[in-house]
């Protein structure tokens, strides 16, 4: 009868058995309906940290009371800003769950922060990144420092060694500024608020510039000036901003939205305050270049006056007269010298068609022992067919004239 019920009772529980794989899974879709496990940070240290090649990251989160395996998938590694080693304190946020095949849970990270200054040094960074996207450090909403200044606005706590560097350092440089400083709380909680009214009030008053920083600290201490209202008051504000925050190794975010940075309040002092010994030293040579200058422009006008002076003499009716009688005397002399020109070469043709005529002359002939026979009727006989016996002839010589009468004619050369 024992051995019976055994069997019986060994039947029932055949009918509830469940696989490996059964239960895994059971056990993970309870872990995902645990809303808790979906979305929760847990704190720890890390160890048996690697770096896969694949890109994952596979570490363990320990404390004193237990240990958690993790992995951060490579498409998660946006989520991480510092590289993991041996030891760090880190907060990671993600989900627990099952991974079925090995039968195990672990927390899969979706972002790793470091835990304690490591935790305000990831708020920076995030803050930092955001601003940074929104356009807050852009180039060109840089506002530019004027040179000279009447005003100098300061934002800082009105005791220690900050405010006491400014004033000191920007009297030295130019006693003539006059510092309108705001009495702000630039540490703890109401750090931020009060640094963000100082900034509006100061901008109300119409100062030139203005400096917001304070002394030295850690990064607890300086984290008013990491604050999102803050790095708005001051992007906000009409008045350059320079910014001066701890050391010069100090960075905040207000050091990237100001409008110029200076790595300590003394700089700052330097950076919005000129030398009013350069300033009379530039005054001076200013003044030495003006009067060049004008000296200079002086005697440009001068020569400018004398070039004007002749034109106007040159362009009055008398000097236009005495031009006109001058060009008027010159044309008549040319005009003169051609005449006697063109008579003296007439006189020259006349002379050379007189000799011509000469040559062609009877009376020139009959001067040199030539003789002229003419008839009746005064013609020339130029031979015997007009000479007929009995006829009347005149024969003219040098110095008179014969009349003849033809006896006879005989023909034949003349020289012969």
């Amino acid at each position: 009868m024992r051995s019976w019920a055994r069997l019986q009772s060994w039947v029932i529980d055949i009918r509830n058995v469940y696989t490996v794989g059964q239960l895994n899974s059971y056990i993970k879709n309870m872990f995902r309906q645990d809303y808790l496990l979906q979305s929760l940070l847990v704190k720890g240290e890390v160890s048996n940290c690697k770096y896969h090649s694949s890109g994952h990251i596979y570490f363990t989160l320990k404390d004193p009371k237990g240990t958690i395996s993790c992995v951060m998938f490579a498409g998660s590694r946006s989520g991480l800003s510092f590289r993991m080693s041996e030891g760090q304190q880190v907060i990671v946020a993600g989900m627990v769950d099952v991974y079925e095949r090995d039968g195990k849970y672990q927390l899969y990270a979706r972002q790793i922060l470091q835990d304690g200054n490591g935790l305000l040094y990831e708020r920076f960074e995030q803050l930092k990144r955001e601003l940074e996207e929104s356009g807050m450090f852009a180039p060109e909403y840089k506002q530019p420092i004027p040179r000279y200044i009447r005003t100098l606005g300061v934002v800082t706590a009105d005791t220690g060694a900050a405010v006491r560097d400014i004033i000191q350092i920007a009297g030295r440089r130019n006693p003539y500024v006059q510092i309108i400083l705001y009495p702000a709380i630039v540490q703890g909680e109401a750090a931020a608020p009060s640094i963000v009214k100082g900034i509006r009030a100061l901008e109300r008053l119409g100062v030139d510039v203005m400096i917001v920083g304070r002394g030295g600290g850690s990064i607890e201490d300086l984290w008013a000036f990491n604050e999102r209202e803050v790095a708005q008051a001051v992007f906000d504000c009409s008045v350059p901003v320079i910014s001066a925050v701890g050391h010069e190794t100090d960075t905040t975010i207000t050091d990237f939205v100001a409008d110029l940075r200076a790595p300590t309040p003394s700089a700052a002092a330097e950076l919005a305050v000129a030398d009013i010994r350069e300033i009379l030293g530039e005054l001076a040579s200013g003044a030495e270049l003006l009067d060049r200058q004008i000296r200079r422009r002086l005697q440009e006008s001068r020569g400018e006056i004398r070039y004007l002076q002749q034109r106007l003499k040159s362009a009055s009716p008398a000097s236009r007269i005495r031009e006109k009688k001058m060009s008027l005397l010159s044309a008549e002399e040319r005009l003169q010298d051609r005449m006697d020109r063109l008579l003296e070469g007439r006189r020259h043709e006349l002379a050379l068609y007189i000799e011509r005529l000469k040559g062609l002359s009877p009376l020139e002939k009959l001067s040199s022992g030539y003789s002229y026979v003419a008839d009746s009727q005064g013609k020339n006989v130029r031979s015997i067919s007009q000479a007929e016996p009995g006829r009347e002839l005149s024969i003219y010589v040098k110095d008179g004239r014969i009349n003849a009468s033809v006896i006879s004619v005989e023909g034949g050369s003349v020289h012969g």
